[in-house]
């Protein structure tokens, strides 16, 4: 994997970034910790610390705490500084964003700006603003790696073939817990249960999106950014094993397609050690003496309404997208805290969609207003059903 690498992980207390230290423990001569970057999970952030000894980190509660944790019997504090400041550091080769929301946008920025090497899992980075980050990416010579294991299996089926040969991208969906359930049921699902992926490991807000499908939708966004095709180029299939991550149809008819088991470590050690690969004991391998079954089947849109309100958000364009995001991130808090049932997730996010005034072509300022005024609707809203 080269000589060795020095990293920034931006949410390294959430799943991506607790896994992407797990990459770093396992190629420990080959990665570097510099810099951690976490929200308010001092305890966890100052284990992180202990172990890697960045230099600098990021913290977004009381300072002061994080360096009671860390004082007794141990190293001296790391200097703390902003996100956007950790992003730019001389002395970080590659950053990976794996913080979710909008808090990721502005540090990605900062990261293709220094031009550094850039890693990213913050889907809602290229939905909101996909139009200015590849603008930038593509203005200081920065190519963005995709962590999703939809994206980055797309980015390996297209490794060495013509962009001109690409006819279709086509994104695989689990189909979340609730796909078998019937419709009025859905307005009784708990937390708990929407909280139980059948076959990956992610942090809370992806994993109720993923439910929703919402999170599928958002990565026809996200694909559409990272790989420059229109959206009537880019489906989506359902896929319960979870085994073939994204398939590329070429125009000549045949497909390639990347097989793993579920496993984000495999995808984040991809971006990270791009482009060599390296053996890692720790991440399971294919049985191919054991029968596989792979099944693949459309998706029920009238159930899952996400996936048809996000694609929508993304054709219009604009500040539509970043109103999906922020309204999704609401509607997902509420349902999380019990003020909302499941079924008015997409109900929230269509009102809002609906009550937008857009601006086709936003600067970053304006999207920032849509994002505030979308989180403002999807607060006060309040459901249709009876």
């Amino acid at each position: 994997m080269g000589g060795l690498k020095r990293i920034a992980i931006l949410g390294s207390t959430g799943s991506i970034g607790q896994q992407t230290l797990e990459v770093a423990r396992a190629f420990s001569d080959k990665f570097k910790i510099i810099a951690l970057g976490a929200g308010t999970n001092s305890q966890l952030l100052a284990g992180q610390i202990k172990e890697f000894k960045p230099q600098i980190v990021s913290f977004q509660g009381p300072g002061a705490s994080l360096k009671e944790m860390l004082r007794p019997g141990g190293p001296a504090a790391p200097k703390i500084v902003t996100l956007e400041e950790m992003a730019s550091y001389p002395d970080v080769d590659l950053v990976v964003v794996a913080t979710s929301g909008k808090a990721g946008l502005a540090p990605t920025l900062a990261a293709i700006r220094a031009r550094k090497e850039l890693a990213l899992a913050n889907k809602e980075v290229l939905v909101m603003a996909g139009a200015i980050v590849t603008a930038e990416a593509r203005k200081h010579g920065v190519k963005i790696r995709p962590v999703d294991s939809e994206h980055s299996a797309i980015w390996q089926c297209l490794k060495g073939e013509q962009r001109g040969s690409v006819a279709r991208l086509i994104l695989t969906a689990s189909g979340g817990p609730f796909l078998r359930y019937p419709a009025k049921r859905l307005k009784t699902i708990t937390p708990e249960q929407a909280l139980a992926h059948p076959t990956w490991k992610m942090g809370r807000k992806v994993t109720i999106d993923s439910a929703t499908l919402m999170n599928k939708g958002m990565e026809v966004i996200e694909a559409h950014w990272l790989f420059g095709l229109p959206y009537n180029r880019i489906g989506v299939v359902i896929h319960r094993e979870s085994i073939v991550h994204s398939m590329v149809q070429f125009v000549d008819g045949s497909i390639k397609a990347q097989l793993s088991r579920p496993d984000m470590r495999l995808p984040i050690q991809y971006a990270l050690g791009y482009p060599d690969r390296g053996f890692n004991p720790d991440l399971p391998v294919m049985d191919w003496d054991k029968a596989l079954a792979l099944n693949f089947e459309p998706p029920d849109l009238p159930r899952f309404p996400c996936l048809r309100l996000a694609r929508e958000a993304g054709e219009e364009g604009g500040t539509y997208p970043a109103v999906l995001c922020a309204a999704d991130e609401v509607a997902v808090d509420r349902f999380l805290s019990h003020g909302i049932c499941f079924a008015d997730i997409a109900p929230l996010v269509e009102d809002a969609l609906d009550h937008h005034r857009g601006v086709k072509r936003p600067s970053l300022g304006e999207i920032l207003e849509a994002d505030a005024w979308a989180r403002q609707y999807a607060t006060r809203w309040r459901s249709h059903r009876t």
